[in-house]
């Protein structure tokens, strides 16, 4: 599996796994918890190591789970990101939100961890919360995500550590964040794009030119749409599926090269 080179040497994959809508969505679902755990063992299995999750997503539960899987695996081979959710972005808050995630997900340190969106709380408080995380080793790396440009150089001027990654919605019709200049800055800075809903959840059109592309490749037209992604500088994304075969196949789309023309002709479906 490729993989983005950060400022400390650790490589974090191009691809990794998303885990919004499992166990939940907004609230606990456990009758669907056998579903996410086997979807959770057949990710690593294949060999998915950076699990990205929240605190939001299932209200909690869904970080339960994300524990109860990576209790079977050795846990240095795996990378997790989690976020903190706007409620408790406060200075006691963003600490008791910490806490909260690492009791769930079973873990002593939490890998790369997000401030999940912006509310009223100024930054300088929850980043003065997240920088005494990492000096006590409960947070290796710190993050944002669906920060404006503005904000994510407010973010890079409190942060003791770089940002690591800057977590958008992009997929190859979503470009809200290349055209208000975050993505150019990323990749210009050294900062890791993490892009989210990739195949708009599911509702990408397989058509047109990204069928036709899919079609030279053999592959699925969604596997051109996340290889499109992953292609380019310093951006890496976190599918989710329940479906151990699409599993499979967004795994494998890591490993499809793109031409420069057919990276171009994707261009163009903005």
């Amino acid at each position: 599996m490729r993989a983005i080179t950060l400022y400390d040497g650790t490589e974090l994959p191009v691809m990794g796994l998303g885990t919004w809508a499992m166990g939940g969505r907004s609230r606990p679902d456990r009758s669907q918890d056998e579903r996410a755990l086997r979807a959770l063992a057949a990710a690593l299995t294949i060999g998915y190591t950076h699990i990205d999750t929240a605190e939001m997503y299932a209200n909690g539960h869904t970080e339960e789970l994300v524990g109860q899987a990576i209790r079977q695996v050795d846990r240095q081979q795996i990378f997790l990101t989690t976020k903190v959710r706007p409620p408790n972005l406060s200075y006691q808050r963003t600490h008791q939100s910490i806490e909260g995630s690492l009791r769930r997900l079973g873990v002593e340190q939490i890998d790369l961890f997000l401030i999940h969106w912006r509310d009223h709380t100024p930054l300088e408080e929850t980043f003065r919360a997240l920088n005494e995380a990492v000096q006590a080793g409960k947070v290796r790396y710190l993050g944002v995500s669906n920060f404006d440009l503005a904000e994510l150089k407010q973010a890079q001027a409190l942060s003791d550590t770089p940002i690591v990654t800057n977590q958008i919605p992009y997929s190859v019709t979503t470009r809200t964040y290349k055209q208000n200049g975050v993505i150019p800055y990323c990749q210009e800075n050294g900062i890791v794009v993490t892009a989210y809903s990739p195949v708009e959840e599911g509702r990408l059109r397989a058509e047109g030119v990204l069928a036709e592309i899919a079609a030279a490749h053999q592959a699925a037209p969604y596997q051109i749409a996340l290889a499109w992604l992953v292609q380019q500088p310093w951006v890496i994304t976190v599918p989710m599926s329940h479906n151990p075969i699409h599993l499979q196949q967004n795994w494998d789309a890591a490993a499809i090269t793109l031409t420069p023309e057919q990276m171009a002709r994707l261009e163009t479906l903005n």
